[in-house]
C-alpha cells in the first residue's frame, strides 16, 4: 500500500473533526464517512419539525456536504429528488414526484400492516419510480428510518426493492454504564471496564468531552439503543449525589443525548434517604422516606424532563435494600415506581441478589438458586413501572449457563433480559468473542419446551409492553471505544437485537462488517468480508472451547477475572464451585440428590436437565457430578473432551492470527496492528488456559490423553 492510499484509509478510519483540541481523534467505529457516501451522493428533501428531525437534517447535509449531493428542508418543494424523509403528519408536498412515493409508502403501510401504528420509533421505506420514500408517524422513526438507509447502501436506493415496515419489538433497549464518578480504589473509573476511562467521568468530575459523547450517541441511535444508565450500579458516596446536589452532571449528559433519542437513566442508592436526605431511615414504608423520594423526583423531573427512571442494585453484594427493615424487593421497588409514577419514568431493579458470604463446605447452597427463590414469590406484586431486570443465566454472564429461571417464572412481572456487552468473563475485549450467537440463543430459548414461548417473547410482552433488553456496556475513552476493534461488533450487535431480538446474529455482523469496513474504501472488499467472518462467526465457541468446559463455568483467577484460576472460586464466600476431585467434576443441582435447582425450571426443562441422560452436553457440569469417563452424546468421554477442546481452542486462536494477517495492508494501519497486538495476547492466554486446564484434570483423574499429547 502506497502513501497516498495510507492517508486515504486513514481519512475514512476516522472522525474528521477531533473530539477536542487536546483529545486525539476517535475512531468512527460503523458510521465512518464512507459509509454515507451512497446517501450523500443524493438529493434529499426532508419534511418535518422537531428536534429529532434537525438530527436528521445534520445527519444528511454531513453527507451530502462530503459527496457532493443536495438537501432541501421543507418549505422548498418544486425539486427533483432521490429520497423523501418525511413525517406522515407534516402536511402535503406540491410536487408530483414526491407525493407519488409518499402514496407509495402510505399503500405500503397497508399492505405490509396489521393495523397497528408505526409508533413513536417505526417507519416505513417504499419506492415510487425514481424516488425512495421514508415516513414515520415521530421524528424518532425518521431518525431510525435515515440510519437503515445507510445501512443498505445502494440498496435503498434499487428500483426493484419491495416495501419494508420497521417497527422495535421491545419498547426499552438499555445500556447499563458501570462508571464511577470517582475512582474506586479497586475497580477504578470503570468498572469491569476493558477499554480505558469513562467517557462521562475523569477523577471525581465530570470528563467535559461533550462532543465525545454526542457521537456516542450518534452510534448508539444508529442500531436501535434508545436509554442509557450512566453510573455504576454499585453506587458510592460521590455516585449518590447526581441524584440531588450533582444532579446538573446528568443534565449536562442528557442534553447532548437527547438528539439522538436517548433517555438518560440513573443508578442510585437504596440508602438514599438516609445519605443525601438525613433522615434516621430509608424505611420503603416509612411516610417521610415516600415523601423524600417523590420530592426527590419531582426536582428530577424539573431538570430532565425525558428523565427516564433508576436503575437499583439491592441487597447485594453489599448494597444497601429493603432487607434492612425487614421488607422485600417489592417494597422496595415499588416505593420508587410510586415516585416515578406521575412522570412516566421507571425503575429497573436488578434481580442479582444472593449471599455472597457462603460456606464452601456446605453443598446444600447453591448461588445459582438465589435469583428464583428471592424473585419467584413476589409475582404480581410489582407496580406496572416496575422492570425486574434479570441476567440471563443464573450466575455471573458465564460463556456458558442455562438461561434463567426467573424468566419463565414471573408472568405477573415485567421482565428486563440483562447481557453483558463488557467482556467480563469472555476474554475482556483482549480475546476475539463475538456474542450475538450466544444471545441469540438465549433470546430464541423456549423455556416451556421447544414449541413454546421464547425468551424474545417474554421481553417483548404484549405489544411491546415487555420489560426490554439491557446490556452492561463496553466502551471507555480508548481511541477505538471498545479496546479490541472487532469488539465493537457486540455493541453494535446488542443494538440491532434489542431492536429485533429474532434476528439471525451472522446478517448483524455482515451488517457491521459493511459499515465499519466499507467497500468502496477497502483495498480488497470480499476478502475483508471473508477473513472476518472466518475469525468471528464461531469466535464464541472458539473461547468456550479452551477456557472452562461443559458449562461448569468460573475457573478464572478472582478479582480481575481473567485468565485461568482453576481453583480460584473453589474455596471463596462467593459460590460458584466445581468440586473436581479424584473421580468426577461437576456441581449436582438435581432435585434427587442435589441443590434442586433443576425444579426451578418448568416441567419440559426441569426433566430433561434432572437426569445426565438427557442433559445437554454443553451443561452437563453445570447440573451434574459425573465420573471422568462418563460418555457425552458427542461419544468422547468427559476427560477426552477436555482434552480435545483445549487444544482444538488453541488451533481456532493460531488460525485467527493467520487469517487476520492476510488483511496487512488492506485495512487501516491502527486497526490491523491493534487486532494483531490483541491476537497475539489471545494465543498467548489461550495456550495457557489449555495447559493449566489439562494438566488440572490430568493430576486429577489420572487418565492420559489418548493421543498422547504434552500435558503436563
Amino acid at each position: 500500500m502506497n502513501a497516498e492510499e495510507s492517508v486515504e484509509l486513514e481519512q475514512w478510519m476516522f472522525v474528521d473533526e477531533p473530539m477536542d483540541g487536546a483529545e486525539p481523534r476517535v475512531h468512527p467505529a460503523w458510521l465512518p464517512p464512507e459509509a454515507f457516501r451512497s446517501l450523500g451522493a443524493r438529493r434529499i428533501l426532508l419534511h418535518g419539525e422537531g428536534l429529532l428531525v434537525d438530527t436528521v437534517l445534520h445527519e444528511v447535509s454531513r453527507a451530502c456536504a462530503r459527496y457532493g449531493g443536495r438537501v432541501w428542508h421543507s418549505p422548498s418543494w418544486d425539486v427533483d429528488v432521490d429520497l423523501v424523509l418525511a413525517l406522515r403528519d407534516a402536511g402535503e408536498l406540491p410536487n408530483p414526484a414526491v407525493e407519488a412515493a409518499r402514496a407509495a409508502g402510505e399503500a405500503a403501510l397497508v399492505e405490509l400492516g396489521d393495523g397497528a401504528p408505526l409508533g413513536d420509533e417505526g417507519f416505513v421505506l417504499a419506492r415510487a419510480g425514481d424516488v425512495t420514500a421514508v415516513l414515520a408517524d415521530a421524528p424518532a422513526g425518521l431518525l431510525y428510518g435515515l440510519f437503515h438507509v445507510v445501512r443498505l447502501c445502494a440498496a435503498a436506493f434499487d428500483p426493484a426493492r419491495p416495501p419494508e415496515r420497521h417497527r422495535p419489538a421491545l419498547r426499552r433497549r438499555m445500556l447499563n454504564h458501570w462508571d464511577n464518578v470517582a475512582v474506586h480504589p479497586v475497580m477504578g473509573q470503570v468498572e469491569r471496564g476493558y477499554a480505558g476511562g469513562s467517557i462521562f467521568w475523569h477523577d471525581g468530575r465530570p470528563r467535559g468531552d461533550l462532543a465525545r459523547v454526542r457521537e456516542y450517541g450518534r452510534l448508539l441511535a444508529s442500531c436501535g439503543i434508545n436509554a442509557i444508565s450512566v453510573n455504576n450500579v454499585n453506587v458510592a458516596r460521590t455516585e449518590a449525589l447526581l441524584l440531588t446536589d450533582r444532579l446538573g452532571d446528568v443534565a449536562e449528559i442528557a442534553d447532548v443525548l437527547r438528539p439522538y433519542g436517548i433517555r438518560v437513566h440513573l443508578s442510585v442508592s437504596f440508602a438514599a434517604p438516609v445519605l443525601l436526605g438525613g433522615l434516621p431511615t430509608a424505611d420503603p414504608l416509612d411516610e417521610t422516606v415516600r415523601v423524600w423520594w417523590a420530592a426527590t423526583t419531582r426536582r428530577v423531573y424539573d431538570r430532565i424532563p425525558d428523565f427516564g427512571g433508576y436503575l437499583v442494585k439491592a441487597d447485594s453484594e453489599g448494597q444497601p435494600g429493603p432487607f434492612t427493615y425487614g421488607r422485600d424487593h417489592a417494597d422496595g421497588a415499588n416505593l420508587l415506581a410510586e415516585a416515578l409514577a406521575p412522570h412516566g419514568g421507571v425503575v429497573h431493579w436488578r434481580a442479582f441478589v444472593y449471599n455472597h458470604h457462603q460456606d464452601w463446605r456446605d453443598r446444600s447452597t447453591d448461588r445459582a438458586r438465589a435469583a428464583y427463590d428471592h424473585f419467584a414469590p413476589l409475582d404480581g406484586r410489582f407496580r406496572t413501572n416496575v422492570v425486574v431486570q434479570v441476567k440471563f443465566g443464573p450466575v455471573d454472564f458465564q460463556t456458558r449457563e442455562p438461561v434463567s429461571p426467573v424468566l419463565a417464572a414471573m408472568p405477573a412481572t415485567r421482565l428486563a433480559v440483562e447481557l453483558q456487552v463488557t467482556q467480563e468473563y469472555t476474554g475482556q475485549q483482549r480475546h476475539v468473542c463475538h456474542l450475538g450467537p450466544w444471545w441469540s440463543e438465549v433470546l430464541r430459548f423456549a423455556p416451556w419446551g421447544p414449541d413454546g414461548r421464547t425468551i424474545a417473547d417474554v421481553v417483548t410482552g404484549e405489544v411491546a409492553a415487555g420489560g426490554g433488553m439491557v446490556a452492561v456496556a463496553n466502551v471507555g475513552d480508548d481511541l477505538f471505544w471498545t479496546g479490541h476493534p472487532l469488539a465493537q461488533a457486540n455493541l453494535y450487535t446488542f443494538g440491532r437485537l434489542a431492536w429485533d431480538p429474532r434476528r439471525d446474529p451472522t446478517a448483524i455482523l455482515d451488517e457491521w462488517i459493511t459499515l465499519t469496513f466499507p467497500p468502496s474504501a477497502t483495498a480488497d472488499a470480499e476478502l475483508v468480508r471473508r477473513t472476518l467472518h472466518e475469525i468471528m462467526d464461531d469466535s464464541w465457541r472458539t473461547y468456550e472451547r479452551y477456557t472452562a468446559p461443559l458449562g461448569v463455568g468460573f475457573m478464572v483467577n478472582p478479582g480481575d477475572h481473567y485468565g485461568p484460576g482453576v481453583d480460584g472460586y473453589e474455596y471463596t464466600r462467593w459460590g460458584t464451585y466445581h468440586f473436581a476431585d479424584r473421580d468426577g467434576v461437576g456441581v449436582d443441582r438435581t432435585r434427587a440428590s442435589g441443590t434442586g435447582f433443576t425444579g426451578q425450571y418448568p416441567p419440559y426443562w426441569s426433566e430433561v436437565y434432572e437426569s445426565p441422560e438427557t442433559c445437554p452436553d454443553e451443561l452437563l457440569l453445570f447440573f451434574h457430578h459425573v465420573p471422568y469417563g462418563h460418555v457425552l452424546h458427542s461419544g468422547s468421554t468427559v476427560i477426552q473432551h477436555i482434552y480435545d477442546t483445549h487444544f482444538a481452542g488453541v488451533e481456532e486462536v493460531t488460525a485467527m492470527r493467520r487469517a487476520w494477517q492476510t488483511l496487512n495492508g488492506m485495512i487501516d494501519p491502527s486497526v490491523y496492528e491493534r487486532v494483531a497486538e490483541r491476537l497475539d495476547e489471545q494465543v498467548r492466554c489461550a495456550t495457557e488456559w489449555r495447559d493449566q486446564i489439562n494438566t488440572y484434570f490430568f493430576r486429577k483423574s489420572g487418565v492420559p490423553d489418548e493421543r498422547g499429547r504434552d500435558i503436563y
